[in-house]
């Protein structure tokens, strides 16, 4: 069955999604099942390592916490646009120096980082192991640095490591 549906949660989602956006018709499932069906073909060539959970506890605090975060960003955001305040922004990039090492956790910083407004990921230095990101307001640099390594990264390698 293995060699048939390799990763079969990822089938039933990419056919759910298929249904989804194309509606309900006997075409439509069955060539949403040949694409989820390839797709997961295709993800068995990738090789992706299974990752090890470590505590399993911290995973809501961690979404609660990127919740939190990605509304505080919305409304920060949504503040600038709306006051015009462009002259009184400062953008630029920050360098992180990152002890985080597990691909997944790196994978899902780099989701929890572009997902909340006003950040991006810009680039990864495996060798220095540092993360670089554009801030659309950069205030405080230190704070922003401390803050994603104790609200994201620490619990990303409790989780992960």
């Amino acid at each position: 069955m293995r060699r048939i549906l390799p990763y079969p949660l990822l089938s039933a989602a990419l056919l759910a999604m298929w249904l989804l956006l194309n509606g309900l018709s006997p075409g439509h499932v069955i060539l949403g099942a040949v694409i989820a069906l390839a797709a997961a073909k295709a993800m068995t060539a990738l090789e992706p390592a299974k990752p090890r959970i470590g505590r399993w506890s911290s995973i809501p605090a961690l979404a609660a916490d990127v919740l939190v975060d990605i509304l505080r960003s919305n409304i920060a955001v949504a503040g600038i646009v709306l006051r015009g305040r462009r002259g009184l922004r400062d953008s630029g990039f920050l360098v992180i120096p990152l002890d985080l090492r597990d691909k997944t956790g790196l994978a899902i910083l780099a989701c929890i980082i572009t997902s909340t407004p006003g950040t991006a990921w810009v680039d990864y230095h495996s060798g220095r192991n540092e993360l670089v990101i554009h801030v659309l307001d950069l205030r405080d640099p230190e704070g922003l640095t401390r803050e994603i390594k104790q609200r994201y990264e620490r619990r990303l390698m409790e989780i992960f490591q």
